[in-house]
């Protein structure tokens, strides 16, 4: 028999690759947006992914995971049960896309987009679909079919990717070379916010196909009493993962009716979104450090001496967390290059946000607390606090302050809900965190790049001079966590 931790360890890094991989490519394109589109159409851009981010949420009905439990029941047919939540996530879908595509000339009038009905149905879709294959999906990941699952998700990446490549530098030249070209009435032969907006549509058109056969082999039908059941199970989950959601994307949609300072709000969206695809690179090691994590917390819960090695790697982690914010940070002048001139005016808040995105990174650590005590509910209460900090926040101060308050948004937010879930988990599952240790890190941090704008002011000039002073205080920093850290690793080890 497979070793059940060797196969969650194997399925764990084939699942990673696939997010990670889009994750990269979509850091990839920034150059590429913020030199092609204005200021103003990459707001736009990031106005609907907000929109299709807090929708898609909605629109699962938080079936994949009450398919992954009632499916996993002796007394259930697993096939009866993803039957019946494609059966309800079809139909919703289907009426909410029919509403869309009717409407669609009314709602792209509403939100100011007069002429661009076709993006509205562009959205529509891509919700349809992605709600779909996202039941699909997690039937891949209940059957453990985990090569599947990357490889499909996989093929939507690199669609996506292509379709971009050729919207943007192909599509402009054929409609220039075959005028009145019938493409036309799908997209404009100028590149604008449809491009990418269109692109996603055609890569989640592509997921579905992928599936086709999945499709066939699926019987729909309706259970009312299954339904009931998996409903009763899953809505709780879907009001639950809102909040969260809303928390990283609402700022968002607050730009359109808050930034009225602003001449132009869709142009301050777009230069905040830029500024935080720079400070995505936190983001990423994040992401993947959740994937290696989380099997590995749950792994060891019953270890003698968990806690102690729960509490080392946090420490651990958040000094590779200063490293990658100093390594930003300090080389901010030619990580900047990879946006168009125009966004650089943003890049003021890429530090704030990088400090947001390691706050969460530490949440992250922080909130295992109640998933490994079974108190699962703490999580709607920590997450709706910090919800009502972003609302707070940037109600009171986008007025005046524009991006800036989404960024301070963002890392009030994160503070909050981290200190909360500190205090609770310190009650109901203390875990020894060495916060002194931990603090000493951020003052590092603080020290090393308080050091370089002090350096950088006596500086005659020239970047190759500035580069090479900040390389010696990035081992500066290196050199002074080894000393935080001496010790600590062979404490690790003792307790692995």
């Amino acid at each position: 028999m497979a070793n059940p931790l060797k196969q969650l360890a194997g399925e764990t890094a084939i699942y990673g690759f696939s997010s990670i991989l889009a994750r990269v490519l979509n850091f990839l394109f920034v150059p590429i947006y913020t030199r092609t589109l204005s200021l103003v159409q990459y707001g736009v851009v990031t106005e609907f992914m907000a929109y299709i981010a807090i929708l898609q949420v909605v629109l699962v009905l938080g079936l994949e995971t009450g398919c992954f439990r009632f499916a996993n029941k002796p007394d259930e047919n697993p096939q009866k049960v993803y039957s019946n939540a494609l059966t309800a996530v079809f139909g919703l879908n289907l009426a909410f896309l029919a509403v869309l595509v009717a409407f669609s000339g009314n709602i792209a009038s509403a939100l100011g987009y007069d002429g661009y009905r076709s993006v509205i149905c562009y959205v529509g879709g891509i919700l349809f679909c992605d709600s779909l294959t996202a039941i699909l999906f997690a039937k891949l990941r209940q059957e453990h079919k985990a090569v599947k699952f990357a490889i499909f998700k996989t093929v939507k990446i690199l669609t996506e990717t292509a379709s971009n490549l050729l919207l943007f530098f192909w599509f402009p030249g054929f409609c220039l070379r075959h005028p009145g070209t019938p493409m036309e009435t799908l997209l404009g032969a100028t590149p604008d916010f449809t491009y990418p907006i269109f692109a996603i549509f055609v890569s989640c058109i592509v997921c579905l196909l992928l599936f086709l056969p999945d499709w066939v082999k699926v019987r729909f039908s309706f259970d009312r009493a299954l339904l009931k059941r998996l409903l009763l199970y899953s809505l709780p989950l879907m009001v639950a993962a809102l909040p969260g959601v809303a928390n990283d994307f609402l700022d968002r949609i607050l730009f359109r009716y808050f930034d009225v300072n602003s001449e132009a709000w869709l142009a301050s969206l777009g230069v905040y979104q830029a500024a935080v695809k720079l400070a995505v690179i936190m983001n990423l090691f994040i992401q993947m450090f959740r994937y290696a994590a989380e099997p590995f917390f749950f792994q060891r819960a019953r270890d003698k001496g968990s806690k102690t090695l729960y509490a080392v790697v946090m420490e651990f982690f958040t000094a590779f967390c200063g490293l990658v914010f100093l390594g930003v940070i300090l080389y901010i002048d030619i990580i900047s290059l990879i946006l168009g001139r125009d966004f650089r005016v943003g890049v003021g808040v890429v530090p704030i946000m990088l400090l947001s995105y390691m706050l969460l990174g530490m949440l992250f650590n922080v909130s295992m607390w109640y998933k490994l005590s079974g108190r699962t509910r703490m999580a709607i209460w920590i997450t709706l606090a910090g919800l009502a900090v972003t609302i707070v926040v940037n109600v009171l101060f986008m007025p005046k302050y524009s991006y800036w308050a989404s960024a301070y948004g963002h890392l009030a937010s994160y503070l909050v809900m981290l200190v909360l879930s500190a205090v609770l988990g310190a009650k109901y599952y203390p875990i020894p965190y060495q916060w002194l240790r931990i603090l000493g890190f951020f003052l590092l941090m603080g020290a090393v790049y308080g050091l370089a704008l002090w350096v950088d002011s006596l500086l005659p000039g020239g970047l190759a001079v500035k580069l090479a002073v900040h390389t010696l205080l990035l081992g500066l920093y290196a050199g002074g966590c080894w000393l935080l850290l001496r010790g600590r690793y062979r404490i690790a080890l003792q307790n692995s």
